[in-house]
């Protein structure tokens, strides 16, 4: 009995099926939107897509059924009609399609000769699933996940300790030691399940993942539409939400997360395969990396040298040189073989023959391209994210120069009790310095010119420990100036080139008679403009300036009118943001009080020993002032915004890059693919002489190895040197327009070593089906034609 049955398909049924299917979805549609469920509904598709759907629209519809007992039959349902017709319509459907769906008759054709023979082992001993299998994937995908939020917040939450964050680490710190033991576990559970199965078992890893791995981030994703969601779990996960929240979008950080732990995963089934496929835990490597090393030739000094240079020199430079010492060769030793052969023609057939065999085959060729292809990407990666790097080292370190660290307030109304709040913080570890602070919107006239700014009442004897305001002073003006006002020379006006100042007349007083002094004169309080500010008004040091306020506004004869004060520029600073140039003054914080009407300081800023910590620091504060009506915010969370776009630009921008790689990892299975095909005699006497699939398997990941590990390192390099050229010559850039003299760089080594990383992964994972596909080859179809 022939055991192979076809399968024939009805195509007239099953596209009437579909149509008679398509329009019980429509009448579905439509009941669904005549009773407005599509909110409620959408979940359950959602779940559907995954295979959850079934399971709990048969569990509603089992806690419906008791429901529907307890509905008086007059009650009716809007939308019922098209319900039970659009449910008969689609099952129909279905049915049809189904009926187009046959098997073909089995054949009358007897039993083959070879009725009752023993099946081949490797067939035999062959299982489609495996159970065991599916819980190590699935436990380890869903264990890992947890592993990294419990980790992750009993780190932060200083293992346990009483006090939330008394002594736990630093976000990112915890968040770096959770993610590497989760990695390992997810890493773990792939490996033994693999060993288990002795195969790559997908179809249980796709299951496992999808209904064990996917729900977690679901769960994360749906927190932050969900309100109740957000109530219940926002809380026990405020740890997670916050590193995720540094990007700007939460969502981008849990699927990021997600993809890595299944990549761990990923590796530790492809591992597990390759050192139990044979039957026995097998981690020996010597053989398999000796047979890849003399067999792709990666690390031949000419090749490695060439590349070297194209990547940076680029192409054609090298490609001229190459060529012309390539030509000099060959004409050189054809000159050579020619007068060979006049005396020994058998000797020179034999010297013709080596020179032949010496030129590059395709498929070296192909890995020559492949190394510099990995080898481009990881420059790229490298460059363009060490110079981004340098632009958010360079704006954070102005921002925070010009910004505190940490910023004390109430949740509303001012500070009047901060001197014995700043006792308390004090006592804080971390905490190097603070000052009082009051800041509002007024608006500042100089002449003609208005702007909108953001004036900031501050403490000239305690500024310095917080703020760089002192060190961006520009010459010619003084901080001290606002607490000695009388300081301030007055700019008088010139009426001619060379010629002295005329003398001002002198004010006279309506009512008493007498003169008061000339207004230019007059002791006015001072006030810190920043440079653009001054520019756009144009005004120096001893220009008066007029601030009006609407806070604290004065009765007057037609109502509240906003308040307004005269101030003179006692000095102007220099930020290197033009932000804050041109938004931001300062005057002294009894004058603001003053102006702003309050009986105290609106906060009060802290600088800290470390940024990175700031956020437990920030925590401690509040913990130390017993919390409500006190808050804290550290600078993270002021300038979320702007940080978390920097980082998902760098982000977007890595990943874009990575494309790079990911191209030549094309060419990497191109590569890999060829000598499949061309060694597959080799293979097969390997395999008769008792080599393994998953030796197979060790041998050609290893070929693709050398290529990720080869230009990996040839990358590394060359992105390394082009940052130290541009760190140390530099590219000069136009400091009115960028604000910076020329491209900043940092090199970062956790950043560098993972686009490293990065290549290597993505060159070992391109290697993972043409080795399978090696490892596949029967000994008998490989010697079938010798």
């Amino acid at each position: 009995m022939n055991a192979e049955r076809q399968t024939v398909y009805r195509w007239s049924f099953i596209w009437s099926g579909a149509l008679v299917a398509l329009i019980g979805a429509v009448l579905l549609g439509v009941a669904i939107t005549r009773s407005d469920a599509w909110a409620r509904v959408a979940g359950m598709f959602g779940l559907s897509v995954l295979g959850w759907g079934g399971l709990l629209q048969t569990l509603n519809a089992v806690g419906l059924a008791s429901l529907q007992s307890a509905v008086p039959s007059s009650v009716g349902l809007v939308g019922t009609e098209y319900v039970i017709a659009g449910t008969a319509t689609w099952l129909v459907g279905w049915a049809i399609m189904a009926t187009g769906i046959r098997r073909a008759p089995a054949s009358s054709e007897g039993p083959s000769p070879a009725a009752g023979a023993t099946l081949y082992p490797r067939l035999a001993q062959y299982r489609d699933f495996y159970w065991s299998t599916l819980g190590a994937f699935g436990g380890g995908i869903l264990l890992a996940e947890l592993v990294l939020i419990l980790l992750q917040t009993f780190l932060s939450s200083g293992g346990g300790s009483g006090a939330a964050g008394e002594k736990g680490l630093a976000p990112t710190v915890a968040f770096a030691l959770s993610l590497i033991v989760s990695s390992l576990v997810a890493f773990a559970c792939g490996f033994v399940g693999a060993s288990r199965a002795r195969r790559v078992a997908m179809p249980e890893a796709t299951i496992g993942v999808i209904y064990l791995g996917l729900p977690v981030p679901i769960m994360l994703t749906l927190m932050e539409q969900i309100p109740d969601l957000q109530l219940s779990l926002g809380y026990r996960l405020r740890e997670v939400t916050y590193l995720a929240d540094m990007l700007g979008r939460p969502v981008i950080g849990y699927w990021l997360v997600f993809s890595l732990l299944v990549l761990m995963l990923v590796l530790g089934i492809n591992t597990g395969f390759i050192a139990a496929g044979s039957g026995r835990l097998d981690l020996r490597l010597g053989f398999e990396l000796f047979v890849a090393r003399r067999h792709v030739g990666v690390f031949r000094p000419s090749l490695l040298l060439g590349t070297l240079a194209v990547l940076m020199f680029g192409i054609i430079p090298p490609l001229i040189v190459y060529g012309i010492i390539r030509a000099v060769e060959a004409a050189v030793e054809r000159t050579r073989i020619r007068a060979l052969g006049l005396q020994d023609p058998l000797a020179a057939a034999s010297a013709l023959n080596r020179l032949k065999l010496r030129e590059q085959s395709p498929t070296m060729m192909m890995t020559a391209l492949s190394v510099g292809g990995v080898g481009v990407g990881v420059m790229a990666l490298i460059i363009v994210l060490s110079v981004m790097s340098g632009f958010e080292e360079d704006l954070q370190k102005k921002i925070l120069g010009a910004h505190s660290h940490v910023v004390v307030s109430k949740y509303a109304g001012g500070l009047p009790e901060y001197k014995r709040l700043m006792e308390q913080i004090a006592k804080v570890p971390g905490v190097e310095g603070q000052t009082p602070s009051i800041d509002n919107p007024v608006m500042v006239l100089a002449d003609d010119e208005v702007q909108g700014i953001v004036l900031k009442g501050i403490d000239p004897e305690t500024v310095g420990s917080v703020l760089d305001l002192r060190q961006n002073m520009l010459p010619g003006g003084s901080l001290d100036n606002l607490e000695t006002p009388e300081k301030i020379v007055p700019r008088r006006e010139f009426r001619g080139f060379g010629k002295e100042p005329e003398e001002e007349e002198e004010e006279e007083d309506p009512i008493i008679g007498k003169s008061s002094g000339s207004a230019e004169d007059k002791v006015l309080p001072g006030i810190i403009l920043g440079r653009e500010l001054a520019t756009i008004l144009r005004v120096v040091v001893g220009d008066r300036v007029n601030v009006i306020s609407p806070q604290g506004a004065e009765l007057g004869p037609a109502g509240l009118i906003p308040k307004s004060r005269a101030y003179r520029v006692a000095g102007i600073f220099y930020s290197g943001m033009y932000e804050y140039d041109a938004k931001f003054a300062y005057i002294l914080l009894s004058e603001a009080q003053k102006l702003f009407g309050t009986d105290g300081p609106s906060g009060i800023e802290l600088k800290v020993a470390d940024v990175d910590d700031a956020r437990r620091i920030s925590q401690a504060v509040s913990r130390e002032l017993g919390g409500y009506p006190y808050r804290s915010r550290d600078w993270g969370e002021i300038h979320r915004n702007i940080f978390s776009a920097l980082r998902l630009e760098k982000l977007v921008m890595g990943i874009i890059l990575s494309i790079i790689i990911v191209v030549a990892a094309g060419l990497i299975v191109a590569t890999v693919i060829m000598l499949v095909l061309e060694k597959r005699k080799e293979i097969a006497v390997l395999k008769a002489l008792g080599v393994s699939d998953g030796g197979i398997v060790k041998i050609f990941l290893a070929e693709g190895l050398q290529i990720g590990v080869a230009g990996g390192l040839l990358g590394l390099l060359s992105g390394l040197a082009w940052c130290y050229f541009i760190l140390k010559v530099g590219i000069k850039l136009d400091p009115s327009v960028y604000y910076i003299p020329a491209l900043p760089v940092k090199i970062e080594p956790v950043q560098t070593a993972l686009a490293v990383v990065i290549a290597v992964l993505v060159t070992y994972l391109a290697s993972i089906y043409p080795a399978l596909k090696a490892s596949s080859v029967e000994p008998v179809e490989g010697l079938k034609a010798e």
